[in-house]
């Protein structure tokens, strides 16, 4: 009979709620304002004081996001949007949904962020914006791509979805540049439950934003319900539910006032994780980029070196289940997907990096609350899977 105790499942990721978050949604639950309404503004307003003064509009999640910022650029028929295939399928899937033709570039086989030289050589007359993803938390080199933007009179959306907190150049995404939309998904750096934010300087995209996020209506309902408010409004278009709650506001509220802790040992148990797999030839760690940065640690990805092991990563990913750990699949090539195969004509063999990387890539776990003696059973039991304890 095997005594040994139950080892507890280890998570890829694990959101980090104390009892601040629990006490100020228990302090909304009593208030009687659940929908959008004053935590959302307050919640607006700290995310506009941590990126420098930008307009933000607080939405549902990151895909209403981009979704919103997308029609706020008024894309027609047969408009282009260029980005990477290396990206959860929301982004391409919102440039459809947006009217939108989605084209793709690879990515940089190092960073496994978006080539901006690729994207120069997609760039068509139908070219309308480029939504880069700054993949892992790693920002993608900025400054060459907005050159290429204003050469061409094109608009950039940046997906920040694991990127908040993250810096280019010493400025933090979100506080320069043209649109940038946030991700509170419970996996990400910070959380709101599902939630998410677009942040631009531009006043007519905020205010298209505004407007399609809660029906086309010209004003919110928390303005309307007020003392001070009318029932009386107009709607100005068809447009979206896409409105965050305060219930939602009331965690990022005090999430956002602890990100960059959050960031910061995410950015250590990264560094601890790189030390501990030096000189290892299982897998292939992504490089850091080669300007000055600081990288949010959304995600700490290995690719698993299939001729070096024996194992795929889906076999991999299995075993180490088999282990009680927890491994993420940070994407399969956005391209492969049979909807994007059949309706713009994509096929195997497009973006070779991109699916090099997607072949093999996992994400370990990583999230504030790990402790070393975790990771310490992270990489212990990719040594006994990979074939490394024996190596």
């Amino acid at each position: 009979m095997d005594d040994k105790p139950a080892r507890p499942f280890l998570p890829f990721a694990r959101p980090s709620i104390d009892e601040a978050e629990i006490a100020e949604v228990v302090a909304c639950l009593k208030s009687g304002w659940l929908a959008t309404g004053p935590r959302v503004q307050k919640f607006e307003a700290a995310l506009a004081e941590y990126f420098g003064g930008p307009r933000v509009l607080a939405v549902t999640s990151a895909t209403a996001g981009l979704h919103l910022a997308l029609l706020a650029l008024g894309l027609k028929p047969g408009d282009e949007v260029i980005t990477t295939p290396l990206t959860f399928v929301a982004t391409l899937n919102t440039i459809v949904q947006a009217g939108g033709r989605p084209v793709l570039a690879d990515v940089e086989p190092d960073t496994f962020n978006l080539d901006v030289g690729r994207v120069a050589k997609a760039i068509t007359p139908r070219t309308r914006a480029i939504v880069p993803v700054h993949f892992a938390g790693l920002p993608v080199d900025l400054d060459p791509l907005y050159d290429l933007a204003r050469a061409k009179n094109l608009r950039v959306i940046e997906d920040c979805a694991h990127a908040i907190g993250a810096e280019y150049k010493g400025r933090r995404l979100g506080a320069f540049g043209d649109i940038q939309v946030f991700s509170f998904h419970p996996n990400k750096n910070m959380t709101t439950g599902e939630g998410g934010a677009v942040v631009t300087r531009d006043a007519d995209v905020a205010r298209a934003v505004s407007t399609m996020r809660f029906h086309g209506i010209d004003r919110e309902a928390f303005n309307r319900f007020s003392k001070a408010g009318s029932q009386e409004y107009d709607v100005v278009a068809p447009g979206y539910k896409y409105n965050m709650m305060d219930l939602q506001a009331a965690l990022g509220l005090h999430q956002l006032a602890k990100v960059d802790g959050f960031n910061a040992r995410r950015g250590a148990l990264a560094a601890r994780y790189q030390k501990l797999f030096a000189g290892w030839r299982q897998i292939e760690l992504p490089q850091p980029a080669t300007f000055p940065h600081r990288h949010a640690w959304h995600l700490f990805t290995a690719l698993i070196d299939d001729k070096t092991t024996g194992l795929a990563r889906d076999e991999f990913i299995a075993a180490m289940k088999e282990q009680d750990i927890g491994v993420g699949l940070h994407y399969t090539a956005a391209h492969l997907f049979a909807y994007y195969r059949r309706e713009f004509g994509f096929k195997p063999g497009d973006f070779p990096e991109a699916e090099r990387i997607c072949a093999r890539i996992c994400s370990l776990p990583l999230f504030p609350d790990m402790t070393e003696a975790d990771q310490d059973r992270v990489v212990g039991a990719m040594a006994v899977v990979l074939g490394r304890a024996n190596a």
